[in-house]
């Protein structure tokens, strides 16, 4: 049997089932929190350091005004993402602006907001220059191609649609000092969910010796590499979650080493600043015993999505049961009309009950956010657990009326 602790005690979960219908997202604030000053303490060597949370891991502003409120930045992909951070007082070098296929109009917006543009491709220099206009400060995405490898979520770095080559890269630093931009910085996203501590540690090194050769080339020094995010969470009981306060101390090595000071180091982390300190919590409506056993829950691949999408492991706990023995085997389903819309495949759980509470973990990131509407299944509550132990409803589950709110069809 293999356990995981639960990420909130059972009886707080317990009484917020009572008051709130399931399924719902629930996140805890104190362990956020305790998490974000950890990341900033483990690089507090570099005075300029500034974590950048990836809205698009848990876009809700309650959980960002927290970030803020501990030093960090926005890392946004989109303009609804922008107008987010916008609307919780976030302008400026606190937006770094990372997107890929980007209408103008977007452009447009982050650089209203005075935000960090981090281009995603060559072409984008004209693109911007002709449509927007080109900012004081500017930073570029690198592909290392066949330099690097990557992982299952992003892919190789030569199947990956983000990036500049090596040589465009150079090149494009080149014409904009040419255009009149005055700060730079240089960025790359390699991998996503990554639990190898030597990958973040080549990562730095690749952007340091870049910063490096860009400056003998140019002339330029870089005001900021930003490191990207990628770290990992453990999903699995047996997985080791990243040592930050060993990563800081490797990274800094390699930043004395090139002697790339008074450069900045940024970066992005999404899923492991909230990611292990959610979980969604819903309840076993059905069990149907065929050529295997089921288990059908309340919740479905709308409210997470990634177990279905990358056949993904989150740990499940049976409130109450958390020490029975694990002795049956199930997959734990929704009521998608699709196959994939399972939680868990071949599961060993303990016996569970109708009406049983059933805990799925690590869904603090890319959970609610990566929800949809296929079905007319309607996305879950967002709760916050609050430092003094007060539940906050900081999302209302979605009603048939929201879900028909954009449509313009005629009434019996």
């Amino acid at each position: 049997m293999t356990t995981k602790p639960l990420p909130i005690d059972s009886k707080t979960i317990r009484q917020l089932a009572e008051t709130y219908p399931t399924p719902f997202h629930l996140y805890d604030e104190k362990s956020i929190r305790a998490n974000a000053r950890r990341l900033n303490a483990a690089f507090a060597w570099c005075e300029g350091f500034k974590e950048y949370f990836a809205v698009k891991a848990t876009p809700n502003p309650h959980l960002i005004k927290i970030l803020k409120e501990e030093g960090f930045g926005v890392d946004c992909s989109s303009i609804a993402e922008l107008v987010l951070s916008e609307r919780i007082g976030l302008t400026g070098d606190e937006i770094m602006f990372t997107s890929n296929n980007t209408p103008a109009n977007e452009f447009a917006k982050a650089k209203e907001l005075g935000a960090i543009l981090n281009l995603d491709d060559f072409t984008h220099i004209e693109f911007l220059d002709k449509y927007v206009g080109m900012p004081k400060t500017i930073c570029f995405r690198y592909n290392p191609g066949p330099l690097r490898e990557g992982n299952v979520i992003i892919g190789s770095p030569e199947e990956a649609k983000y990036g500049f080559t090596r040589s465009q890269l150079l090149e494009a630093y080149g014409i904009c000092k040419s255009r009149g931009v005055e700060r730079f910085g240089l960025h790359t996203m390699v991998a996503s969910n990554e639990l190898n501590h030597e990958f973040f540690v080549e990562t730095a090194r690749m952007l340091f010796e870049l910063a490096v050769e860009i400056k003998q080339l140019h002339g330029i020094q870089l005001d900021f590499v930003n490191l990207g995010g990628g770290i990992g969470i453990p999903y699995r009981p047996e997985d080791q979650a990243i040592d930050l306060e060993k990563l800081g101390a490797d990274i800094k090595a390699e930043y004395d080493r090139l002697q790339v000071a008074p450069l900045n180091v940024l970066m992005e982390n999404g899923r492991m600043v909230t990611g292990p300190y959610g979980c969604l919590v819903t309840k076993a409506i059905h069990k149907k015993d065929i050529y295997k056993n089921y288990i059908g829950v309340d919740a479905c691949m709308a409210n997470l999505m990634r177990p279905g999408m990358y056949e993904a492991y989150h740990h499940i706990s049976v409130l109450g049961k958390e020490s029975a023995t694990h002795d049956r085997t199930y997959d734990v389903v929704g009521s998608l009309c699709e196959n994939n819309d399972k939680f868990a495949v071949d599961r060993q759980l303990p016996q569970i009950d109708i009406d049983d509470l059933v805990v799925i973990h690590d869904t603090g990131a890319h959970g609610h956010s990566m929800g949809f509407q296929y079905n007319g299944k309607l996305r879950s509550a967002e709760l916050l657990l609050k430092e003094d132990g007060s539940a906050q409803e900081i999302r209302r589950a979605e009603t048939l009326d929201d879900y028909f709110a954009t449509l313009e069809f005629p009434t019996v």
